[in-house]
Protein backbone atom coordinates (compact mmCIF):
# COMPACT_ATOMS: atom_id res chain seq x y z
CA UNK A 1 0.00 0.00 0.00
CA UNK A 2 3.01 2.84 0.93
CA UNK A 3 4.55 1.61 -2.54
CA UNK A 4 1.52 2.16 -4.45
CA UNK A 5 0.62 5.38 -2.45
CA UNK A 6 4.47 7.11 -3.08
CA UNK A 7 4.23 6.24 -6.42
CA UNK A 8 1.12 7.76 -7.22
CA UNK A 9 1.63 10.48 -5.35
CA UNK A 10 5.51 10.89 -7.69
CA UNK A 11 3.36 10.25 -10.82
CA UNK A 12 1.16 13.58 -9.79
CA UNK A 13 3.82 15.59 -8.78
CA UNK A 14 5.44 15.19 -12.23
CA UNK A 15 2.61 15.12 -14.20
CA UNK A 16 -0.14 17.23 -13.07
CA UNK A 17 -0.31 21.21 -12.53
CA UNK A 18 -0.91 22.44 -9.23
CA UNK A 19 -4.81 23.82 -8.50
CA UNK A 20 -5.87 22.82 -11.69
CA UNK A 21 -8.41 20.32 -12.81
CA UNK A 22 -7.83 17.04 -14.87
CA UNK A 23 -10.95 15.83 -16.20
CA UNK A 24 -11.10 12.03 -15.69
CA UNK A 25 -15.17 11.82 -16.06
CA UNK A 26 -17.12 14.28 -17.04
CA UNK A 27 -19.58 15.79 -14.14
CA UNK A 28 -17.83 13.33 -11.70
CA UNK A 29 -14.00 12.83 -11.19
CA UNK A 30 -10.95 15.23 -12.05
CA UNK A 31 -7.21 14.80 -11.48
CA UNK A 32 -6.80 17.60 -8.96
CA UNK A 33 -3.06 18.77 -7.56
CA UNK A 34 -3.08 20.17 -4.04
CA UNK A 35 -1.52 19.84 -0.49
CA UNK A 36 -3.23 19.71 2.90
CA UNK A 37 -1.16 20.44 6.22
CA UNK A 38 -3.94 19.64 8.29
CA UNK A 39 -6.25 16.06 8.64
CA UNK A 40 -9.01 14.46 6.62
CA UNK A 41 -11.34 17.29 4.96
CA UNK A 42 -8.08 19.85 5.71
CA UNK A 43 -8.80 19.85 9.33
CA UNK A 44 -6.57 22.11 10.79
CA UNK A 45 -4.78 22.98 7.64
CA UNK A 46 -4.44 26.30 9.06
CA UNK A 47 -3.14 26.09 12.33
CA UNK A 48 0.50 27.37 11.98
CA UNK A 49 2.36 24.14 11.59
CA UNK A 50 2.05 22.52 14.87
CA UNK A 51 -0.47 20.08 13.68
CA UNK A 52 2.23 18.56 11.15
CA UNK A 53 3.83 17.34 13.92
CA UNK A 54 0.59 16.25 16.00
CA UNK A 55 -0.81 14.20 12.97
CA UNK A 56 2.82 12.62 12.04
CA UNK A 57 2.97 11.70 16.03
CA UNK A 58 -0.74 10.51 15.96
CA UNK A 59 -0.06 8.50 13.15
CA UNK A 60 2.95 6.84 14.44
CA UNK A 61 1.34 6.00 17.61
CA UNK A 62 -2.01 4.65 16.19
CA UNK A 63 0.04 2.45 13.31
CA UNK A 64 2.10 1.28 16.48
CA UNK A 65 -1.30 0.27 18.19
CA UNK A 66 -2.87 -1.41 15.24
CA UNK A 67 0.84 -2.92 14.51
CA UNK A 68 0.55 -4.73 17.67
CA UNK A 69 -3.06 -6.23 17.21
CA UNK A 70 -1.64 -7.51 13.65
CA UNK A 71 0.74 -9.70 15.70
CA UNK A 72 -1.67 -10.42 17.34
CA UNK A 73 -4.35 -11.71 14.69
CA UNK A 74 -4.09 -15.17 13.52
CA UNK A 75 -2.07 -16.30 10.39
CA UNK A 76 -4.83 -17.15 8.50
CA UNK A 77 -7.20 -14.41 9.42
CA UNK A 78 -6.72 -12.31 6.73
CA UNK A 79 -10.36 -10.28 7.26
CA UNK A 80 -8.80 -9.09 10.61
CA UNK A 81 -5.54 -8.60 9.34
CA UNK A 82 -6.11 -6.98 6.51
CA UNK A 83 -8.46 -4.10 7.15
CA UNK A 84 -5.21 -3.27 9.67
CA UNK A 85 -2.85 -3.50 7.35
CA UNK A 86 -5.06 -0.63 5.17
CA UNK A 87 -5.54 1.40 7.78
CA UNK A 88 -1.27 1.20 8.26
CA UNK A 89 -0.35 1.50 4.89
CA UNK A 90 -2.39 4.65 4.57
CA UNK A 91 -1.39 6.40 7.58
CA UNK A 92 2.38 5.54 6.89
CA UNK A 93 2.00 7.01 3.44
CA UNK A 94 0.71 10.12 4.59
CA UNK A 95 3.33 10.63 7.58
CA UNK A 96 5.96 9.77 4.40
CA UNK A 97 4.32 12.79 2.66
CA UNK A 98 4.20 15.01 6.12
CA UNK A 99 8.36 14.44 6.73
CA UNK A 100 8.96 14.93 3.02
CA UNK A 101 6.87 17.55 1.97
CA UNK A 102 5.61 19.51 5.44
CA UNK A 103 2.07 18.51 3.66
CA UNK A 104 0.01 15.69 2.44
CA UNK A 105 -0.49 15.12 -1.48
CA UNK A 106 -3.76 14.88 -2.79
CA UNK A 107 -4.96 14.69 -6.15
CA UNK A 108 -8.49 12.97 -6.38
CA UNK A 109 -11.36 15.13 -6.74
CA UNK A 110 -15.14 13.75 -6.70
CA UNK A 111 -18.02 16.08 -7.50
CA UNK A 112 -21.83 16.02 -8.70
CA UNK A 113 -22.86 19.75 -10.44
CA UNK A 114 -21.45 21.78 -7.83
CA UNK A 115 -20.83 19.92 -4.79
CA UNK A 116 -17.25 18.89 -4.50
CA UNK A 117 -16.04 16.36 -2.07
CA UNK A 118 -12.89 17.41 -0.20
CA UNK A 119 -9.79 16.27 -2.39
CA UNK A 120 -8.35 12.81 -1.31
CA UNK A 121 -5.39 10.20 -2.34
CA UNK A 122 -4.62 6.50 -2.37
CA UNK A 123 -3.48 6.65 1.18
CA UNK A 124 -6.76 8.20 2.36
CA UNK A 125 -9.18 5.34 0.40
CA UNK A 126 -7.01 3.06 1.99
CA UNK A 127 -7.41 4.86 5.58
CA UNK A 128 -11.07 4.73 4.81
CA UNK A 129 -11.53 1.64 3.36
CA UNK A 130 -9.19 -0.11 6.50
CA UNK A 131 -11.90 1.75 9.12
CA UNK A 132 -14.61 0.12 7.77
CA UNK A 133 -13.11 -3.04 7.60
CA UNK A 134 -12.39 -3.20 11.51
CA UNK A 135 -15.77 -1.68 11.74
CA UNK A 136 -17.63 -4.97 10.46
CA UNK A 137 -15.30 -7.26 11.47
CA UNK A 138 -15.93 -6.00 15.32
CA UNK A 139 -19.64 -6.29 14.07
CA UNK A 140 -19.55 -9.80 12.72
CA UNK A 141 -17.68 -11.20 15.47
CA UNK A 142 -19.75 -9.86 17.60
CA UNK A 143 -23.03 -11.21 16.12
CA UNK A 144 -21.35 -14.83 16.01
CA UNK A 145 -20.61 -14.50 19.80
CA UNK A 146 -24.39 -13.20 20.57
CA UNK A 147 -25.29 -16.34 18.39
CA UNK A 148 -23.84 -19.10 19.98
Amino acid sequence: MIGLDQWSKAWVLARLPEFEAVQVIDGFWNWYRTYNTGAAFSFLSNAGGWQIWFFTALAVIVCGLLGWWLSRTPRGDWRTALPYALVIGGALGNVIDRLLHGHVIDFIQWYVGDHYWPSFNIADSAIVCGAVGIALSGLLKRETREEE
